[in-house]
Protein backbone atom coordinates (compact mmCIF):
# COMPACT_ATOMS: atom_id res chain seq x y z
CA UNK A 1 0.00 0.00 0.00
CA UNK A 2 1.29 3.41 -0.63
CA UNK A 3 -0.01 7.13 0.12
CA UNK A 4 1.38 8.56 -3.08
CA UNK A 5 2.64 12.40 -2.81
CA UNK A 6 -0.34 14.23 -4.36
CA UNK A 7 -1.55 12.87 -0.70
CA UNK A 8 1.31 13.46 1.43
CA UNK A 9 1.84 16.71 -0.17
CA UNK A 10 -2.29 17.80 0.51
CA UNK A 11 -2.09 16.64 4.03
CA UNK A 12 1.32 18.46 4.84
CA UNK A 13 -0.09 21.59 2.68
CA UNK A 14 -3.50 21.86 5.10
CA UNK A 15 -1.47 21.04 7.83
CA UNK A 16 1.20 24.05 7.44
CA UNK A 17 -2.31 25.99 6.71
CA UNK A 18 -3.51 24.89 10.15
CA UNK A 19 -0.60 25.52 11.93
CA UNK A 20 -0.69 29.47 10.58
CA UNK A 21 -4.32 30.08 10.49
CA UNK A 22 -3.89 32.46 13.14
CA UNK A 23 -2.18 35.05 11.48
CA UNK A 24 -4.84 35.39 8.82
CA UNK A 25 -4.45 34.11 5.26
CA UNK A 26 -1.62 31.91 4.21
CA UNK A 27 -0.23 32.02 1.07
CA UNK A 28 0.83 29.34 -1.15
CA UNK A 29 4.53 30.62 -1.52
CA UNK A 30 4.68 30.73 2.16
CA UNK A 31 3.52 26.68 2.42
CA UNK A 32 6.32 26.47 -0.39
CA UNK A 33 8.76 27.89 1.12
CA UNK A 34 8.10 25.96 4.66
CA UNK A 35 7.40 22.61 2.71
CA UNK A 36 10.06 22.45 -0.39
CA UNK A 37 6.38 22.26 -2.22
CA UNK A 38 6.75 23.81 -5.67
CA UNK A 39 4.16 26.57 -5.66
CA UNK A 40 2.21 25.29 -9.11
CA UNK A 41 2.06 21.78 -7.08
CA UNK A 42 0.32 23.56 -4.84
CA UNK A 43 -2.01 25.77 -6.95
CA UNK A 44 -3.61 22.25 -8.44
CA UNK A 45 -3.79 20.68 -4.97
CA UNK A 46 -5.29 23.84 -3.83
CA UNK A 47 -7.96 23.91 -6.46
CA UNK A 48 -9.26 20.48 -5.78
CA UNK A 49 -9.20 21.58 -1.96
CA UNK A 50 -11.06 24.95 -2.43
CA UNK A 51 -13.58 22.86 -4.99
CA UNK A 52 -13.37 20.02 -1.73
CA UNK A 53 -15.03 22.89 0.29
CA UNK A 54 -12.17 22.36 2.63
CA UNK A 55 -10.09 25.82 1.88
CA UNK A 56 -11.32 29.15 0.88
CA UNK A 57 -9.60 31.95 -1.32
CA UNK A 58 -9.21 35.63 -0.01
CA UNK A 59 -7.94 38.02 -3.14
CA UNK A 60 -5.96 40.88 -2.92
CA UNK A 61 -3.04 41.99 -0.69
CA UNK A 62 -2.38 39.85 2.30
CA UNK A 63 -4.89 37.39 0.29
CA UNK A 64 -4.33 33.38 0.33
CA UNK A 65 -5.92 30.64 1.78
CA UNK A 66 -7.60 29.95 4.57
CA UNK A 67 -9.52 26.92 5.87
CA UNK A 68 -13.14 26.58 5.01
CA UNK A 69 -13.58 24.85 8.80
CA UNK A 70 -13.05 24.81 12.09
CA UNK A 71 -9.49 22.34 12.24
CA UNK A 72 -11.55 20.17 14.61
CA UNK A 73 -14.46 19.57 11.55
CA UNK A 74 -11.57 18.63 8.65
CA UNK A 75 -10.47 15.15 8.87
CA UNK A 76 -7.42 13.57 7.02
CA UNK A 77 -9.29 11.43 4.83
CA UNK A 78 -11.13 14.18 3.84
CA UNK A 79 -7.93 15.99 2.69
CA UNK A 80 -6.65 12.69 0.77
CA UNK A 81 -10.52 12.03 -0.88
CA UNK A 82 -10.70 15.89 -2.19
CA UNK A 83 -7.16 15.91 -4.23
CA UNK A 84 -8.69 12.46 -5.77
CA UNK A 85 -6.48 10.27 -3.93
CA UNK A 86 -6.84 6.79 -2.91
CA UNK A 87 -5.42 4.79 0.37
CA UNK A 88 -5.53 1.29 -1.35
CA UNK A 89 -3.59 -1.80 -0.80
CA UNK A 90 -5.03 -3.70 -3.55
CA UNK A 91 -3.08 -4.04 -6.97
CA UNK A 92 -6.09 -3.33 -9.27
CA UNK A 93 -7.60 -0.04 -7.51
CA UNK A 94 -10.42 -2.05 -5.80
CA UNK A 95 -11.82 -3.53 -9.14
CA UNK A 96 -11.05 -7.03 -8.40
CA UNK A 97 -9.50 -7.77 -11.43
CA UNK A 98 -6.19 -8.62 -9.93
CA UNK A 99 -5.46 -11.85 -11.82
CA UNK A 100 -5.56 -12.06 -15.42
CA UNK A 101 -9.41 -9.98 -14.85
CA UNK A 102 -10.66 -11.61 -11.74
CA UNK A 103 -10.62 -11.81 -8.20
CA UNK A 104 -6.98 -12.88 -6.79
CA UNK A 105 -7.02 -14.82 -3.52
CA UNK A 106 -6.09 -12.05 -0.99
CA UNK A 107 -8.40 -9.21 -2.52
CA UNK A 108 -10.42 -9.27 -0.12
CA UNK A 109 -7.69 -9.17 2.94
CA UNK A 110 -6.19 -6.12 0.80
CA UNK A 111 -10.11 -4.62 0.39
CA UNK A 112 -10.45 -4.75 3.73
CA UNK A 113 -7.25 -3.34 4.71
CA UNK A 114 -7.63 -0.20 2.76
CA UNK A 115 -11.25 0.55 4.09
CA UNK A 116 -9.48 0.15 7.67
CA UNK A 117 -6.92 2.60 7.02
CA UNK A 118 -9.30 4.94 5.49
CA UNK A 119 -11.51 4.32 8.69
CA UNK A 120 -8.26 5.58 10.52
CA UNK A 121 -7.59 8.79 8.69
CA UNK A 122 -11.21 9.76 8.92
CA UNK A 123 -11.00 9.61 12.75
CA UNK A 124 -7.91 12.24 12.91
CA UNK A 125 -8.80 16.02 12.75
CA UNK A 126 -6.55 18.53 11.63
CA UNK A 127 -6.84 19.69 15.30
CA UNK A 128 -5.21 16.70 16.45
CA UNK A 129 -2.44 16.69 14.92
CA UNK A 130 -2.08 20.61 15.31
CA UNK A 131 -2.50 19.97 19.16
CA UNK A 132 1.02 17.43 18.93
CA UNK A 133 4.02 18.64 20.42
CA UNK A 134 5.79 17.37 17.57
CA UNK A 135 4.16 19.21 15.10
CA UNK A 136 4.84 21.75 16.65
CA UNK A 137 8.00 22.49 17.38
CA UNK A 138 8.75 21.22 13.19
CA UNK A 139 6.52 23.90 12.86
CA UNK A 140 8.52 26.63 15.26
CA UNK A 141 12.14 25.55 13.33
CA UNK A 142 10.20 25.56 9.58
CA UNK A 143 8.84 29.42 10.73
CA UNK A 144 12.41 30.61 12.37
CA UNK A 145 14.01 29.13 9.15
CA UNK A 146 12.26 30.86 7.10
CA UNK A 147 11.94 34.14 9.12
CA UNK A 148 16.29 33.64 8.84
CA UNK A 149 16.03 33.31 5.42
CA UNK A 150 13.92 36.47 5.12
CA UNK A 151 16.25 38.63 7.44
CA UNK A 152 19.39 37.38 4.69
CA UNK A 153 17.33 38.93 1.84
CA UNK A 154 16.36 41.98 3.35
CA UNK A 155 20.30 42.41 4.31
CA UNK A 156 21.20 41.67 0.83
CA UNK A 157 18.93 43.97 -0.73
CA UNK A 158 19.96 46.50 1.89
CA UNK A 159 23.56 45.82 0.77
CA UNK A 160 22.96 46.45 -2.88
CA UNK A 161 20.53 49.36 -2.35
CA UNK A 162 23.66 51.01 -0.63
CA UNK A 163 25.72 50.92 -3.77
Amino acid sequence: MRLTTKGRYAVTAMLDLALHAQKGPVSLSDISERQSISVSYLEQLFAKLRKGALVSSVRGPGGGYQLARATDDIHVAEIIDAVDESVDATRCGGHGDCQQGATCLTHELWSDLSQQIHHFLAGISLQELVSRREVQAVAIRQSEVQERRLRAERGMDQLASAF
